[in-house]
């Protein structure tokens, strides 16, 4: 008689993953690469993996349908790509196009070069901006004399960038910046939760000024003390597009280990031990351990009967929407092309507009030669109608803005529209005692864990890292009580 000593299917671990974004794929990796010996499945709502992640190509263009890009110095996604042998297909922003834009009166002025985001690195480019009059760069630069703030509570994006740079910088150049990147209303964002890194630098430096020029020159002595190999942009995408992550990251994790088409309803106690995930059409199976990986209302609801507590804190998660449209012209249809990556929008355009990309400036293999691929991004907490309307009325008014910023004649010769409504989470005021009290209810269920987007970052790599942390967590809880 031969001895079998292989861990039975029945003594291992068991892990539920609910949503096959990119988040709950992370959670995947993770548990493949830290804990062979563990099976796990990964439930997902739509027939597809990726998520709001998706590449469509039309007529020789690659239209990113949600994010085109993510950040490296937040290590986790350009890693990941690593691991999955996608080196040789990460493609930096094109160096000669490296500037943004700002539209103010319907026109497009350039971002004042070495302003991040928040503050100023170089003092020339802020004293000839037409986007600022001589009052409004002269109070900017009054930041480098002023006190550091004496309390330690939360306070909102848009009155930390007045009280320091004063309301005109905010007004015309921050808070379109700022706006590009949460869709969200400034004056509502928390400061702490979205961009903390500039109230550390008034706790430590006192001037934001001066803590970004000196981080910048740091920087720049480590860049030039790098020694040989790869090197890439402060953004980069996959040349074929960033869908090939998810589906390559389902094809490593195993196709048979994602249930596609399987929307999960519930989450409750088994007699057996663990927990019985149910779906719409009342299926059942047992877990050791769930991870949360889907939109937090999604997961609110099937949270409810496991942890009453957490579900009612997720979701109160406030969220906006937000559309994307593609035009795509030839390069003679454009009397005026701005050279550059893209542009941001004031709120006080009133167009409903909150961002654009000029995609085959950016990345040169979006378009066919001789065509310019636009993506312009509409809705947000300004907007949220244009989400909704009707995709004729969508593309009208986004053609004819910008018709006005960049002189075009004719129509376009590609139009793509995609619409994710109440797909931003919006970390507003009060947000990190929310963290809190929602850490401290997930207590109550250690082998329950979420991960997304409406966590602790709303960028590719912060999903990542999302998804690394529930699995560790959910898995280390699960063995626990093994």
């Amino acid at each position: 008689m031969s001895t079998n000593f292989a861990i039975s299917t029945a003594d291992r671990l068991r892990v539920a993953v609910i949503g096959a974004g990119i988040s709950g794929l992370a959670v995947g990796w993770r548990l493949r690469e830290t804990a062979p010996d563990v099976d796990f499945t990964i439930f997902e709502k739509s027939g597809r993996v990726g998520g709001v992640i998706g590449t469509r190509k039309v007529d020789g263009f690659l239209c990113e349908l949600s994010v085109d890009n993510f950040i490296t110095t937040v290590p986790y996604g350009l890693e990941l790509c690593k691991k999955l042998g996608f080196e040789s297909d990460l493609q930096s922003t094109n160096s000669r196009y490296r500037r943004t834009f700002v539209v103010r009166n319907r026109r497009l002025y350039p971002l004042p070069d070495g302003f991040m985001t928040m503050a100023p690195t170089k003092f020339y480019p802020m004293l000839v901006t037409p986007l600022l009059t001589p009052w409004g760069k002269l109070r900017c630069g009054l930041e480098l004399f002023l006190p550091r703030r004496k309390s330690s509570e939360e306070e909102s994006l848009a009155r930390f960038a007045i009280r320091r740079l004063g309301k005109e910088a905010f007004d015309r150049i921050i808070e379109p910046l700022v706006g590009g990147i949460y869709g969200g209303d400034a004056a509502k964002l928390s400061l702490q939760a979205t961009l903390p890194r500039f109230a550390e630098m008034e706790e430590k430096d006192r001037s934001l000024i001066w803590s970004m020029t000196k981080s910048m020159k740091t920087a720049r002595r480590v860049k030039r003390e790098e020694e040989s190999g790869a090197r890439y942009s402060f953004f980069i995408t996959l040349k074929r597009g960033l869908q090939a992550l998810p589906e390559k990251l389902a094809d490593e994790l195993g196709r048979d280990r994602i249930r596609l088409e399987r929307p999960i309803v519930k989450v409750e106690r088994s007699r057996e031990g663990g927990w019985n995930v149910v779906d719409a059409r009342g299926r059942a199976e047992r877990f050791d351990a769930v991870v949360f990986a889907t939109d937090s209302d999604a997961a609110s609801r099937a949270l409810k009967s496991a942890n009453p507590d957490a579900a009612e804190l997720y979701g109160q998660t406030e969220h906006t929407g937000v559309a994307i449209v593609h035009l795509a012209y030839r390069d003679e249809q454009i009397g005026k092309p701005a050279l550059g990556m893209g542009f941001v929008v004031p709120t006080s355009e009133n167009n409903g507009i909150i961002a654009g990309s000029f995609s085959s400036y950016k990345y040169p293999t979006r378009a066919p030669e001789k065509t310019t691929l636009l993506r312009v991004f509409v809705g947000g907490a300004r907007a949220p109608e244009m989400v909704d309307l009707p995709e004729e009325e969508l593309v009208r008014r986004v053609r004819d803005e910008m018709k006005t910023l960049l002189e075009i004649k004719g129509e376009p010769i590609l139009v793509d529209v995609a619409r994710f409504p109440d797909a931003m989470p919006q970390y507003y005021l009060g947000r990190l005692a929310w963290r809190e009290k929602l850490r401290q209810a997930l207590e109550q269920t250690p082998t329950l864990a979420l991960a997304g987007n409406a966590l602790d970052g709303v960028g590719l790599p912060a999903c990542v890292k999302s998804g690394y942390d529930a699995a560790d967590s959910a898995l280390a809880a699960a063995r626990d009580k093994k």
